[in-house]
């Protein structure tokens, strides 16, 4: 069996599975957040009762986190659902954006976009906050109201997005029916050069097998190569296995998972027990593809989807208006590292937005130095409006007054994970997926660049 049947025949109480049978699994995590946790809430009280009680309160995890910094009073009244429900529920673990348990959620623009609004508790992007909060284990399943938890596949376990209407079953049952997906697999093998990033592994997949080549499948990513990717590296991979169409992206587990997830579960209090999956040599897949990573040039995904690959060398004709770095796959502390070693001592030439995924990313450029000068200090002189109110802020386009939203047709590049029409706000805008350096190195031009020419 491939590493996601394994998973699934363990949750389905089965000896064995194969893709195509359909299995009952039990959840051992849902999440949810403030665009889809109210309709969730409300398909659990339709159908279970309103005096309903879901399956598990220490599994039920809420995440505040997508249309959060925004005045837009039906956005703010997301959050206090969310809260409501909570507190009703007695459930555990609840990143409210506020401290205040009974208090109502407010944003204050007058405060302007850049300066902290969020309380003690707050966590983030779901995506990041899951994995950093000691939710996510080898060997599991994890269940989210979001089509990118495939990014948890990282940490060796069956992490995919469902619906809201399946998301409330889960709420009140705890478990939920699936066709066990065929699986992909994508060896990698080599070293990425300077320059080169986790991103462009996943584009150069991607426009390998184009945006719809994984529909309901598993991409199982293996091979010598993993051991030299950080666990930032293979959620970014796994992340956007989603943006092939994918039902999950999936890593073995090795010692550098292993001290990422007891690190993580231990500083938070979370269960510190698990079973990983390994692979066996009865594996069948339904697609082979090895990548010599050492080969890989930076890459772009061009819009409208991300399977419109191309060299970022071949695209300096492109020219942008605008450069963003953020979201659950490119806004990771690693990624601003990237970004801030290209612009060092530099200024960028076009609209440039910072939007960390994490309260603790802001803590992490805030504090950590190069020669005296912190990494978010480098990155606010080169000219980057680096924001504290971490979130998915633009990459989900949001309300007009959202940080970083195209509310014009206009070109932007962007680490962000995609590129449809009106992803990012305006529907007549455009917009180029690369690495946080690509997208460093194209807004100190002004049009897509190859970061490999800043770098010494």
């Amino acid at each position: 069996m491939t590493l996601t049947e394994k998973i699934l025949a363990r949750a389905a109480g089965k000896g064995s599975v194969k893709a195509g049978d359909n299995v009952w699994v039990k959840a051992d995590i849902l999440m949810t957040h403030d665009v889809c946790g109210p309709g969730t809430i409300g398909v659990f009280k339709r159908e279970f009762g309103p005096e309903a009680k879901v399956w598990d309160r220490h599994k039920v995890v809420v995440i505040p986190d997508h249309y959060i910094f925004t005045a837009d009073s039906k956005s703010n009244r997301n959050v206090d659902i969310l809260r409501d429900f909570v507190r009703e529920q007695n459930i555990t673990y609840f990143y409210d954006v506020i401290d205040d348990p009974n208090g109502s959620w407010k944003f204050d623009p007058s405060k302007g976009p850049l300066q902290r609004q969020y309380g003690s508790q707050y966590a983030g992007v779901c995506h990041t906050a899951l994995p950093q909060k000691g939710h996510t284990r080898p060997g599991e399943i994890l269940f989210g109201t979001d089509s990118h938890t495939c990014m948890a596949g990282a940490y060796n376990e069956f992490a995919t997005g469902i619906g809201n209407t399946d998301a409330g079953f889960v709420m009140g049952t705890g478990k939920l029916l699936l066709k066990v997906p065929e699986t992909m697999h994508f060896r990698l093998e080599g070293q990425l050069q300077p320059g080169v990033m986790a991103k462009d592994i996943i584009l150069h997949c991607i426009g390998e097998i184009g945006f719809d080549g994984a529909t309901y499948r598993a991409m199982q990513f293996d091979g010598p190569a993993v051991k030299n990717l950080s666990m930032d590296d293979r959620t970014t991979i796994a992340n956007m296995a989603i943006e092939a169409g994918g039902k999950n992206g999936i890593f073995e587990c090795d010692d550098q998972t292993r001290a990422a997830v007891d690190a993580r579960c231990r500083l938070n209090g979370t269960r510190q027990t698990y079973e990983p999956v390994e692979r066996d040599r009865h594996e069948s897949f339904v697609y082979e593809l090895t990548v010599d990573l050492s080969k890989l040039e930076p890459t772009v995904a061009c819009h409208p989807d991300p399977g419109r690959r191309q060299l970022a060398r071949l695209m300096t004709q492109t020219q942008l208006d605008r450069a963003y770095v953020g979201s659950c796959t490119g806004g990771k502390t690693s990624d601003f590292l990237e970004f801030a070693r290209v612009l060092r001592g530099k200024k960028v030439v076009i609209d440039t937005f910072g939007v960390p995924a994490s309260p603790e990313i802001v803590h992490d450029l805030q504090t950590a130095r190069w020669d005296g000068q912190t990494v978010w200090q480098i990155l606010v002189d080169a000219g980057v409006q680096m924001t504290e109110n971490a979130g998915c802020a633009a990459c989900l386009g949001g309300p007009v007054d959202t940080f970083g939203r195209m509310n014009a047709p206009m070109k932007c590049i962007s680490a962000t994970n995609r590129n449809f029409p009106g992803r990012m706000g305006h529907k007549e805008s455009q917009v180029f997926l690369a690495s946080p350096a690509t997208v460093a190195a194209s807004a100190l031009t002004g049009h897509i660049t190859d970061p490999r020419d800043y770098l010494s």
